[in-house]
């Protein structure tokens, strides 16, 4: 056996490639140049084109300023999956002795190609998919699929990319390499797996709606325009377009989400939960199925002994003593320190010993033994696999016993442990009795699985692990019952697999690409996911789902594809995530409802103004100076005190747009009342009429904030600190400004406080009218 020649190893990597994953690299500029090029960004851009075409440069500078700033901020805190790619080639950036023209050589495990000969031994990782020809290990595969137990491979077995070799050595043929291995498709899974933008799509249904509204009004104003003469340029036209798109379009909501999120994620980083995608913090809220790993998240992964079955009068004290003495005591092996462990609390070994001879776990024999020298005799002890220690001991009555006490701990979910006994250099293994191990729920999971139950949560465990085991440990956290394996799955067609996710409680023996289609499933069903996971396993899913919860000892390559890490161990810190998304988004509710019936107000009284003066009612400075007060000083929204609800919060489109457009309606009649009152009353030329609707429809917004943060009566709760601060420096820059002028026509101070009172009082009197809206079209 030479391993492979020199020559045939670089025509295999021309043939297959190195052994990592490519990553299709895209540059920083084009990635922030992207941020300029969708639905959101084309509109802004016509008003800046349109802007500038009619020579009012000043608004074009401040359109493009705003488009800057919110690309800026996108940039900056969206994270790409770029990390998780380079987290997962460094993991795969590893050293191999392998087989090369007759000699074992080290060499970067990058090199490595289907064929080649490696050697593994205790400590390594494993790199690349292979199959061991020569000798045995025992392989912790828990980081690839979720499995607590390490898994006993020999000759002819396939040992994973990414598993740790924990005990045994073996010579192992390459068989896969780079994207090709089982760990390199699951960077596959996470490199397609691709959310849908919730976020994203709230702004466009919230553009497009806005945009309709005011392409309409654009065009009213226009046929009326040409057929009275009114506006007989293409300038004088295209100036009355960009007014009404100014106001039209959301400028300031992907700005205004962004920061609402981040005060959101400031204050989970309070919490010890990390923020790592900003707009998970939103989807949290709308979240209604979490998918919960087992390992490591539900339970400790940490096995315990829970039972223990004497029998042939041996006592659980004598069952755990001699496994004590056939167990290794430099805690190189998982089970053998659960065993140390266990025996110590019971202060035991109780009698004088020594150890002669200790033999370590051989996956070939599935057992350790020990020849302890106790009191000056001497005993052979044994622990192992119950079908393994029952062939040493022979057909007996207690072997029989153990048999059905083994398949009772299997029921139940455990995993058993035989351990036997006898004179060193004569007679038969006496059966002393079964140990049952388990990997136990942590201690405050049930808890934590109520509370996301009470909130509208419903969980789903997700686990590698068998039937049984997954039913036991999902029943002992209040999870359910109802398990749905993987086979199932597969053999369903598309329809039958819908039904299956729904009412499935476990999904068991799950594997990588099984995890992320589940998800894919249960979002095909309507619903908004939630995963929570610790291995690479769970990349894929973490990084599809709408939320993707790493927890604190998940590895790098999970962390990276969540959208949230904890930073407590278990389910700790959920319910905090759950309830700050509800908040952030009732804050971007607030705002967009604020903003749709604004445009609705505006847009119409725009037109309607025009028919009845024969002139703009706001001129395009006049608006601009409205965006900045209506929906940047509202900005402040993201600190305001919001009330989480107890169910998910998902956006209702059409709800919200008829509710908004009630109210706009409700506060056009405002506008229009304004208008009387300013050219009847007060008989105001152009210039004064613009600066008084300007002051009302300003201050108007500031208290359409105050009834519309509220889904019950305004003063059901108090406004934050920062909004009411926000809402009064408005309040009196305008009442000075519209005194002073500067760069508006003045007014007299009486009929700017008039604008101010009316407006309050009207807008303020229309609360009734909101509180029963809301409560029509169901806005929570």
């Amino acid at each position: 056996m030479n391993g492979l020649s020199s020559e045939e190893v670089n025509r295999r990597l021309k043939v297959y490639g190195l052994n990592y994953v490519e990553e299709r690299r895209e540059s920083a500029v084009k990635s922030f140049l992207k941020r300029f090029w969708n639905p959101m960004a084309w509109l802004l851009e016509i008003a800046i084109v349109l802007s500038i075409a009619v020579g009012h440069y000043i608004e074009a500078s401040i359109i493009f300023s705003l488009m800057f700033i919110n690309a800026v901020i996108g940039f900056y805190h969206e994270k790409s999956s770029k990390r998780v790619l380079e987290l997962l080639k460094s993991k795969l950036a590893l050293k191999a002795v392998v087989l090369r023209d007759g000699k074992w050589v080290q060499i970067d495990a990058k090199y490595l190609v289907p064929g080649d000969i490696i050697a593994l031994g205790i400590g390594d990782v494993v790199p690349a998919d292979c199959k061991i020809i020569e000798g045995s290990a025992t392989v912790d595969q828990s980081m690839l699929t979720g499995e607590s137990l390490p898994v006993d491979i020999s000759a002819g077995g396939i040992v994973y990319a990414g598993s740790i070799v924990r005990s045994g050595r073996a010579k192992a043929v390459v068989v896969n390499t780079g994207r090709s291995t089982y760990f390199g498709r699951t960077v596959e899974l996470v490199k397609i797996a691709q959310p849908k933008s919730h976020q994203q799509e709230v702004m466009f249904v919230i553009t497009r709606y806005s945009m309709y509204i005011g392409l309409a009004a654009i065009a009213i104003a226009i046929v009326f325009a040409v057929v009275t003469g009114l506006k007989n340029t293409p300038i004088a036209i295209a100036t009355f377009a960009v007014t009404i798109l100014m106001g039209a379009v959301p400028v300031a909501l992907p700005t205004v989400l962004t920061i609402m999120q981040a005060v959101g994620a400031s204050r989970l980083a309070s919490r010890d939960v990390l923020v790592t995608r900003l707009s998970a913090i939103e989807d949290a809220a709308s979240v209604d199925v979490i998918c919960l790993d087992k390992t490591g998240t539900i339970t400790e992964n940490r096995l315990s002994i829970v039972d223990v079955k004497p029998l042939n009068g041996f006592t659980k004290e004598d069952v755990i003593e001699y496994a004590f003495y056939s167990s290794s005591q430099e805690g190189k092996d998982q089970i053998d320190n659960v065993i140390v462990e266990f025996a110590k609390k019971l202060n035991l070994p109780r009698k004088r010993y020594s150890i002669v001879e200790f033999r370590p776990f051989d996956p070939s024999t599935k057992r350790t033994e020990a020849i302890v020298d106790i009191k000056g005799r001497r005993f052979l002890v044994t622990k192992g696999a119950p079908q393994i220690i029952a062939e040493l001991v022979g057909n007996s009555p207690e072997v029989a016993e153990a048999m059905k006490t083994v398949e009772e701990f299997a029921n139940r979910g455990y995993r058993s442990l035989a351990v036997a006994i006898k004179e060193y250099g004569s007679g038969k293994y006496r059966l002393a009795g079964i140990i049952a191990l388990f990997d136990p729920p942590r201690q405050n999971s049930r808890e934590l699985v109520e509370k996301m139950k009470s909130v509208g949560i419903r969980p789903k465990m997700v686990t590698g692990d068998n039937v049984a085991v997954a039913r036991e440990v999902a029943k002992m956290v209040g999870i359910g019952e109802k398990v749905v394996t993987v086979n199932e799955l597969k053999k369903a067609d598309e329809n039958s697999r819908r039904v299956l996710v729904e009412e499935a409680d476990i999904f068991a023996e799950v594997y990588p690409e099984d995890k992320y289609i589940i998800v894919k499933s249960l979002q095909s069903n309507g619903h908004f996911v939630g995963v929570m996971g610790d291995g690479v396993n769970d990349a894929p899913a973490l990084k599809q789902a709408e939320l993707g919860i790493a927890v604190a000892n998940a590895t790098d390559v999970a962390k990276a594809s969540a959208g949230v890490v904890l930073l407590k161990p278990g389910l700790e810190g959920v319910a905090d995530i759950l309830l700050t998304g509800r908040e952030v988004y009732q804050r971007a509710l607030t705002w967009i409802i604020n903003k749709v019936s604004k445009t609705i107000q505006f847009t119409l009284l725009l037109v309607i103004g025009f028919i009845i003066l024969k002139y703009d009612v706001l001129s395009l400075l006049g608006m601009t100076l409205l965006v900045f007060a209506n929906d940047f000083a509202t900005m402040s929204l993201a600190t305001d005190n919001a009330k989480p609800t107890t169910n998910p919060s998902k956006w209702r489109f059409r709800a919200l747009a008829l509710s908004s457009t009630i109210l706009g309606l409700l506060l056009l009649i405002e506008g229009l009342i304004a208008i009387y009152i300013g050219s009847t009353v007060y008989h105001f030329n152009m210039q004064q009429m613009q600066t008084f609707i300007l002051l009302v429809m300003v201050f108007t917004s500031q208290f359409r904030v105050l009834i519309v943060r509220e889904r019950k009566w305004f003063w059901s709760s108090k406004p934050g600190r920062e909004l009411v601060a926000s809402m009064i420096g408005v309040i009196v820059a305008f009442t000075i400004l519209g005194c002073v002028g500067i760069i508006i026509t003045p007014i007299d101070l009486d009929k700017t406080v008039v604008a101010l009172i009316y407006s309050a009082a009207f807008t303020l009197g229309i609360d009734p009218a909101k509180v029963f809206v809301f409560k029509r079209f169901g806005i929570t």
